[in-house]
């Protein structure tokens, strides 16, 4: 049935998850209404995605949301570990540190960020998301389906959507499409966008569960435990091995079933009775003790794809969308929530006309090749674990070689110090996994809202032998994202503060130094010139801020005089190691050049 009323909106986001409801949060922060639309009947009904990495909390953090998600937030000490165990109460073959909890690298975390990782279930994060974009003013209707669109001119776009409850069809007229409809996005199939697909790892199987291990758990305190037993031959083909993690803790836990590596199960093969799931579960556990409650079965593919572009003209898809790929790293909804904190401020200065549209433009050149990177590091992710299952002979299909691989780790001699240190050494290659510190915060930005034009050679380079995955790499090279440093006023009236902090909020934020008035001045002006707000801070001695550690005067990259300028999103747009003739022309040159006027 259709309906021949046509709702009118500037803005129209298909989908309500992390992508999508973050979207409405960051635009709802530049004071836009629009409406969102999801087919799914509400929130999220299982766990999905968990890891909020720091910087996914530093974009909630900008708008206010950082202490909600921490109030229902799994704290950072309960992920300390991963392990590999016989079961979840049995042997144990190894453990790593995890999320920052390595004594190595716990100083490299509190630099890179004043956030810290959680665990977050998608179950909690949507209804968070969600609340704040109605509460601002945003028309949310889930039971409806997008269908198809079409653009009668370059500045419109008309979808038609269904009201799954009424069957009725309408029309919603936009000034903006945003397609973050997951990964059987019918925005991205509308747009014909060409997907990048590498061969998948074959599918996994999820099972939730309510059971009470917080006994168990007293004396290994983790969020992922790998479960598994090298010498069986008797496990059901789908349940080869598992991955334990904590949704709730501690009695809440998704059991992620997964394959032998290359065996090309089809859905079907996955398919089990509830008291199969069940009994499988309970070996895991090895505590018969322990009472078990199922709460849900779900498959899903292993992919590796990413779109080719994610926008055309005034449609942009993003989030699952266009990057599909397994939960290895902690990736997926922390990249969808910083591919709504890139767009949200353009599509803001766009319509404000504080921008030109190829403003625009900028967010599928920034986040695509992001995209990329995090599809391979993620599939990267699982293909490490083969080296671990290698060395204990897991991947041989012959038993009684098997066993003779699982005897030479017992042998006192020569054969079962090299099979020991291989295992040893494949578990520490995992690592990349849980203390990715590059791969989450060392995003280049390379686009006409970049201005380049000043720097003399590339981005520095990492240190010679340095793991680009696990490296966080501080800069303020432009492109990358603002150094963290604390700092704090001359008189301490309260903590210190973070120089995030003092950037982002919607608006262009310039630092300098002593002998850098001139920059403030020529904020003062430009900003007043253009309607574009430039907030400028001084940080050093006796300045707005005390560089209380020293550690700005170590991170900035340019001289006390000269100034660091900052885009909405904490990206440094550009930088001058000095102060200069004419500030006021310079900066209003660059400011030009990066929005586009």
């Amino acid at each position: 049935m259709a309906s021949p009323e046509v709702v009118k909106t500037d803005l129209l986001i298909v989908g309500a998850g992390p992508a999508g409801a973050s979207l409405a949060c960051f635009l709802a922060a530049h004071g836009r209404k629009g409406i969102l639309i999801a087919a799914a009947p509400g929130t999220a009904e299982t766990p999905r995605a968990h890891i909020t990495n720091m910087a996914g909390m530093e974009c909630l953090r900008d708008i206010g949301l950082e202490q909600t998600c921490l109030d229902v937030a799994t704290p950072s000490h309960n992920m300390a570990h991963t392990r590999w165990c016989r079961s979840m109460a049995g042997e144990e073959f190894a453990r790593v540190y995890s999320w920052g909890h390595d004594p190595k690298h716990k100083g490299d975390y509190e630099a890179a960020s004043p956030c810290n990782h959680v665990d977050l279930p998608q179950t909690l994060l949507e209804p968070i998301l969600t609340r704040r974009a109605i509460h601002k003013g945003w028309s949310l209707r889930f039971n409806t389906r997008f269908l198809r669109f079409t653009r009668p001119s370059p500045d419109t776009v008309i979808s038609e959507v269904i009201d799954e409850l009424t069957q009725q069809t309408y029309k919603i007229q936009s000034r903006y499409l945003f397609g973050c409809d997951g990964a059987r996005s019918q925005v991205v199939r509308e747009l014909g966008i060409p997907l990048i697909k590498k061969p998948g790892q074959g599918l996994a199987l999820n099972v939730l569960v309510r059971a009470d291990l917080s006994r168990i758990i007293e004396n290994r305190v983790g969020n992922l435990h790998w479960v598994f037993r090298p010498e069986e031959t008797t496990a059901p083909p789908w349940g080869w091995a598992a991955i334990v993690r904590m949704v709730r803790p501690w009695n809440e836990w998704m059991f992620i079933f997964l394959p032998a590596p290359g065996s090309d199960l089809t859905a079907d093969a996955m398919d089990a009775t509830n008291e199969e799931y069940l009994a499988r579960v309970r070996e895991c556990i090895g505590d018969d003790s322990v009472n078990v409650e199922l709460l849900h079965v779900g498959k899903w593919w292993i992919n590796e794809i990413v779109a080719e572009y994610y926008s055309d003209g005034n449609i942009f898809c993003f989030g699952d969308a266009t990057h599909r790929h397994p939960p290895f790293n902690g990736l997926g909804s922390n990249t969808c929530i910083q591919d709504a904190f890139n767009l949200a401020w353009k599509i803001d200065y766009v319509m404000s006309g504080k921008a030109g549209p190829q403003l625009l433009e900028s967010f599928n050149k920034e986040r695509q090749p992001v995209g990329v990177d995090i599809i391979t590091r993620a599939n990267q992710g699982l293909r490490d674990h083969i080296h671990w299952q290698k060395a204990l002979g897991m991947l041989e299909p012959d038993v009684t070689k098997r066993l003779e691989i699982l005897a030479e780790l017992d042998d006192p001699g020569e054969k079962g110090r090299r099979r020991r240190q291989e295992f040893q050494t494949a578990i520490e290659t995992t690592t990349t996994e849980f203390h990715g510190l590059g791969i989450e915060m060392n995003q280049h930005y390379v686009s006409d809202a970049v201005y380049l034009s000043d720097e003399e050679g590339p981005p520095p380079a990492l240190p010679e032998g340095a793991c680009k995955v696990k490296t966080h790499q501080i800069t303020t090279y432009p492109g990358r994202r603002l150094p963290h440093v604390w700092i704090n006023k001359r008189v301490p009236a309260g903590k210190p503060i973070s120089t995030i902090d003092l950037a982002g909020h919607g608006r262009f934020c310039l630092l300098t130094g002593p002998g850098g008035e001139g920059w403030k001045d020529a904020a003062r002006s430009i900003s007043e010139a253009l309607g574009v707000e430039i907030a400028s801070y001084s940080i050093g001695w006796k300045q707005d801020y005390e560089d209380i550690y020293f550690d700005w005067a170590k991170k900035r990259e340019v001289a006390e005089d000269g100034c660091v300028v900052v885009r909405p999103d904490r990206f440094v747009a550009w930088r001058s190691t000095g102060m200069i003739a004419d500030p006021k022309k310079k900066l209003e040159a660059v400011m030009r050049s990066v929005l586009g006027l």
